[in-house]
């Protein structure tokens, strides 16, 4: 039995390495994919787009403002574990209540540290995502074959919420109605900021409930897995009827996804997915480029885009008339907020659908 602080990281391919436990010890297994951000380690950690996954932080000082509750993007960590080169144990910020450490142990989250982990972003950039095992225990080919047979079933239903919720309610004011399919709470808290009232909805609320609310516009947030799983079929029905309704729809990441689902595209998997803060995004109808924040290992496949990805020509956005979709996040905090406007431009489309 491992009496020291050792912790090995088995990939599906056999691939092993060797580093130390940080936060809690255990056995977990996951997804490994690779985020780029320098900043924004605890809204990572709090989205739930990040269901089923081991996150890899390329960028290997992480920790160093600690943990901030009011920055969280949902109530829970939503990865199995975290990887870190050198997690910082002695974090200075006013506004920090605890370090990655301590937090992780509170909360029984897994961390690793002192691997290589740009050898290991290196092979997933090289190879693709692959699932991987941590455990305090040699190794054995048993682990790697559990490792590769990990999958995650209906994640987004795992974090939806469950009943109806309200924010920022008020007479007279626009409504708009928010699918939670693990929505962030910037999202929510960007429509309440430009003076909108925000009706959450659980992800398998049917269009005839959503829609006797009268909201003016409908947005698709973000979430976990594959698009085309076939758990999420109900929600592309839904997103069918709200389509023949006519009501606006906004598509954020997942729910761009299943947008272009309901419209009769496909999805297909990337390689490694787009992770970060730095993701370059082109305008195809005015040649601007915005620097975008992304998390989605999925893309929709057709060249009748209104937005692709600069590095590799994947497809950002669609535009449906009264209705589109983007990859990235708008909202994205913290940062950057390059495509921000685009909050104002659906609130344009609801108040145009309005006035018809």
């Amino acid at each position: 039995m491992n009496t020291t602080n050792t912790a090995y990281l088995i990939l599906e391919n056999g691939t092993v390495f060797e580093g130390r436990y940080f936060g809690a010890r255990g056995e977990t297994i996951g997804e490994i994919v690779f985020t780029t951000g320098m900043t924004g380690y605890v809204e990572t950690l709090t989205d739930q787009s990040y269901k089923g996954q081991i996150i890899l932080q390329t960028f290997p000082l992480i920790g160093n403002y600690g943990i901030i509750p009011p920055d969280f993007e949902s109530a829970g960590i939503a990865p199995r574990a975290y990887i870190a080169k050198y997690p910082c144990s002695t974090p200075s910020n006013f506004r920090s209540e605890d370090s990655l450490d301590a937090y992780f142990k509170k909360h029984g989250v897994i961390g690793l540290c002192g691997i290589d982990t740009r050898a290991l972003a290196k092979m997933i950039r090289e190879n693709g995502v692959m699932n991987g095992k941590i455990t305090a225990n040699k190794p054995t080919e048993s682990d790697r074959a559990e490792a590769g047979n990990y999958s995650v079933d209906n994640p987004i239903a795992a974090v939806s919420q469950r009943t109806i919720t309200t924010l920022g309610e008020g007479a007279g004011k626009r409504r708009v109605a928010l699918m939670d399919y693990g929505a962030k709470r910037g999202i929510a808290n960007a429509f309440v900021a430009r003076g909108c009232e925000v009706v959450i909805f659980p992800h398998d609320t049917p269009a005839a409930e959503i829609l006797c609310r009268n909201p003016g516009g409908v947005v698709l947030s973000n979430g976990p897995g594959d698009p085309a799983d076939p758990a999420n079929g109900v929600i592309i029905e839904t997103i069918r009827a709200l389509f023949e309704n006519g009501v606006p729809i906004f598509g954020i990441c997942m729910g761009h996804q299943l947008m272009a689902l309901a419209k009769g595209y496909k999805t297909r998997k990337l390689k490694f997915g787009h992770r970060g803060t730095n993701q370059p995004v082109k305008d195809t109808r005015t040649g601007r480029v915005y620097i975008t924040s992304q998390n989605h290992g999925y893309e929709v496949v057709t060249a009748d885009c209104s937005m692709v990805n600069v590095n590799d020509n994947s497809c950002e956005g669609l535009d449906y008339g009264t209705s589109f979709s983007v990859q990235f996040h708008p909202e994205a905090c913290g940062g950057p907020l390059d495509t921000a406007f685009l909050f104002e431009q659906f609130i344009e489309r609801m108040d145009s659908y309005a006035a018809r």
